[in-house]
């Protein structure tokens, strides 16, 4: 299945501010303007969803759940893997990430008041099915390790502030914030002086053993666009010393544009090959000498080169090579002491990057030298002040601490006559990681009723509670990495009978926005040719022929939402069977918004560049079908559903296109097909994929369709009760919490909302989740 790709936008250059106030110098001006937006914009990344949520992948597990938020809050850190079902681009990049539970609501209430979620349905590019919820439903999609432990380690309001000012005060003797201070800088300011490269031991002119060294000619001044390279050598142990016998040179981009064997001058005594990678066998057909390759590293750097390395010293020293613009990233990541972070440790806690594998053979240089390069674009993206807050001294001793302790454990097993049977790397326990990001010192949040109730600030009303909760969320959530809110929809447990009474109201809102009317006909009409013509539009539930009228009317009740409208719109006022025909749907006191409603969900943004296209022939499979729509530009992904007794594939089909505007095309193309001829029909979609089979479920019962006369019987049921109107009242408060609470965020931040779902003696109603990273445009539209 293709993906549907969120794509977090820029903003153009055009829409900066621009000075207009001397006429003569607006271009210029302008011109000027484009230019730093633009090196604005190349510099910060954003993050990015890309979900492959249409068809029959649109349910999703706790499971994964957990999964895609431990990758959203850890990267690749900590065993931490890109889920399968919803990609992350520039994860790193993501400022926070804050879940929302709006408890005791299901896939069945976001649907039932879809009107009243202005917010929620509009504000989050991706939507899912959620299993319905388990008996602890944050700590199924937080971890096990939340639902004792860890709430009671989550932290309050107060202690968040001192916390918040404690993390200041050390942030000011950090090393790093002392060298380079908070604000973030362009490349230059990263280059070594020549002060640090004598103290440091940098290969130098004039300096003791340099005398025959090359110098590469780089001598061009330096600026913050100058082209980077990361190198890194492999040495073996030979009579003379440690001489290089590999060289990789890696570009900006990351390409590859050396890697090369050199063979030393004197007798190899050690090959080092557990470091180096190199065995006799590898040297043994190598004839390059240094000098070949100091030629070669001179015509391949430009002349205002920067060298970026991790103890690039010890490389250029090998190589024995002079270059005046070096970056040490052993150095650029400095700690306390003069120690040093190794580049395996910086990579896996930094980028989520395992290098120097202990299954390899060797350290390989290119790949080590890809590492520095990325390292320092990092830091340079980050600044100073978000590397210092990753805490690498905290997962560093946590890392220790776990090796040690399984280290510990792997002897006793040895003592004890047992063979550890696992060969996997160390990692911190994957319980809750959350904890995690706790001991990393990370601060998370968790807000619900219960922890203002251990606080003393619980309220009776809940309307009141959930006030508090925003509050908090508002002034709280900034200052915490991972935070989780829950909002309240009852006081205690929802009432059977209310859910019972939401559900049959669905049932049927559902049936009679399913069903038209169509006629008049006349008394000797043919009601095959009639099924023929109205199915055309897409399947067909039930058809009645109606008498009671003075002439006959047909009923007729639809499988799919589209099908109806398509008949609505394709068939009303047209010549059937010889008649001019009137089709319009059911008249009921739910109906009365309809209209409101089909427009609401054909702009739903799970419609977004969705269109419907029936009258698909069932022979067909699923290559030819491909093949037929093959021609249509920026098609993303086909869904074509399929019965759910017989498993055979339905009459209609749903395809997603990456555009709006090519699906409008190719609705054009469709319908003019079947103007000329063919069978096709086509419209926008009013049906998000993951509703497609709750829809198919919702309108049977016991395998009967729902009859409109037990509607007109039933007038007063549809009127709403004293309950369904209060519940109507709180979702929608509960929208508008979120709605200001996902206004308070921060750009880049990633917003997941979770509607865990219902159990009932009615039946499990499957939950929903909504999902989206809060950019500029989004929060201006919301």
């Amino acid at each position: 299945m293709a993906e549907a790709t969120c794509i977090i936008g820029h903003k153009r250059p055009h829409e900066c501010n621009e000075e207009v106030e001397k006429p003569q110098k607006t271009k210029k001006k302008r011109k000027i303007d484009e230019d730093t937006c633009q090196n604005q914009h190349k510099h910060k990344k954003k993050s990015r969803l890309s979900a492959g949520l249409f068809g029959d992948d649109c349910e999703i597990s706790h499971e994964q759940v957990y999964e895609f938020l431990k990758y959203a809050a850890l990267g690749k850190h900590h065993n931490a893997t890109q889920p399968s079902w919803c990609r992350i681009y520039h994860q790193r990049h993501l400022a926070k990430v804050v879940v929302i539970v709006l408890q005791e609501v299901s896939q069945l209430y976001f649907y039932r008041f879809y009107l009243q979620f202005k917010h929620l349905r509009r504000a989050f590019q991706h939507r899912f099915s959620l299993l319905p919820t388990s008996a602890n439903f944050i700590a199924s999609v937080c971890g096990e390790g939340i639902s004792m432990k860890h709430q009671n380690s989550m932290q309050g309001s107060a202690s968040a502030s001192t916390g918040h000012i404690h993390k200041n005060v050390d942030l000011q003797k950090d090393p790093i914030i002392e060298k380079y201070g908070e604000e973030k800088h362009d490349l230059t300011s990263y280059i070594l002086t020549l002060e640090e490269m004598r103290k440091y031991d940098y290969p130098l002119e004039g300096s003791p053993g340099c005398g025959n060294y090359v110098h590469t000619q780089c001598e061009s001044p330096r600026t913050d666009s100058s082209p980077l390279f990361g190198l890194d050598c492999e040495m073996c142990l030979t009579e003379k010393g440690n001489e290089v016998t590999r060289v990789s040179l890696v570009d900006a981009e990351g390409r590859c544009i050396m890697d090369d064997l050199i063979k030393p001058e004197t007798q190899i005594l050690n090959y080092l090959t557990r470091y180096s990678g190199i065995t006799r066998k590898i040297l043994l057909p190598v004839k390059t000498k240094l000098p070949e390759i100091q030629d070669k590293l001179k015509k391949l750097l430009p002349r205002d080169a920067v060298l970026v390395g991790h103890s690039l010293n010890a490389d250029l020293h090998a190589l024995q090579m002079i270059h005046p613009s070096v970056i040490d990233t052993s150095l650029l990541f400095a700690r306390h002491k003069g120690r040093r972070f190794k580049l395996k440790f910086l990579a896996k806690a930094v980028l989520g990057k395992e290098i120097q594998c202990e299954n390899k053979v060797g350290h390989d240089p290119t790949e080590d030298a890809e590492a520095a390069l990325e390292l320092l674009q990092y830091f340079i993206d980050q600044g100073p002040r978000k590397v210092v807050e990753l805490n690498l001294e905290m997962v560093l001793s946590a890392a220790n601490l776990t090796e040690s302790s399984q280290q510990k454990s792997a002897l006793q097993l040895q003592q004890n006559g047992v063979q550890k049977q696992s060969s996997e790397p160390p990692s911190i326990p994957t319980s809750c990681f959350l904890d995690y990001l706790n001991a990393t010192g990370q601060k998370t949040l968790l807000l619900s009723r219960k922890e203002l109730a251990s606080s003393g600030l619980c309220q009776n009303s809940l309307s009141t509670l959930n006030k508090q909760v925003l509050k908090r969320a508002i002034q709280e959530v900034p200052l915490s990495s991972f935070s989780v809110i829950q909002f309240s929809l009852h006081s205690e447990h929802v009432a059977a009978d209310l859910v019972a009474e939401v559900h049959e109201k669905m049932r049927i809102q559902l049936a009679d926005m399913l069903t038209v009317y169509a006629g008049p006909f006349d008394k000797d009409f043919c009601l095959k040719s009639l099924r023929r013509e109205f199915k055309k539009c897409g399947p067909i539930q039930s058809l009645t022929v109606l008498t009671e009228t003075h002439q006959p009317h047909i009923c007729i009740q639809y499988e799919v939402l589209e099908a109806a409208q398509l008949a609505m719109e394709s068939l009303n006022g047209a010549d059937v069977a010889g008649s001019c025909i009137k089709v319009q749907r059911p008249v009921t006191v739910m109906m009365l918004d309809c209209d409101v409603l089909i427009k609401e969900l054909e702009m739903d943004i799970e419609n977004e560049g969705v269109i419907y296209v029936a009258g698909v022939k069932k022979t067909l499979t699923e290559t030819d079908l491909q093949e037929k729509f093959s021609h249509l530009k920026d098609l993303q992904a086909l869904f074509w559903p399929r019965d759910l007794k017989s498993g055979k594939h339905r009459n209609y089909c749903f395809l997603k296109f990456q555009t709006s505007e090519s699906a409008l095309e190719a609705l054009k193309d469709i319908n003019r097909q079947g103007a000329e001829g063919s069978r096709l029909q086509s419209r926008k979609a009013l049906t998000p994929s993951h509703l497609h089979r709750w829809i198919c479920h919702m309108d049977h019962k016991d395998g009967k369709p729902i009859q409109l006369a037990h509607h007109i019987l039933h007038v007063k049921k549809e009127q709403l009760s004293t309950s369904e109107q209060d519940l109507r009242k709180k979702l929608k408060k509960l929208d508008r919490s979120i709605k200001k609470l996902y206004r308070s965020l921060e750009n880049n931040t990633l917003c997941v909302v979770l509607l865990p779902g219902v159990n009932s003696v009615y039946g499990s109603f499957s939950g929903l989740g909504l999902m989206g990273i809060k950019e500029e445009s989004s929060s201006s539209a919301c």
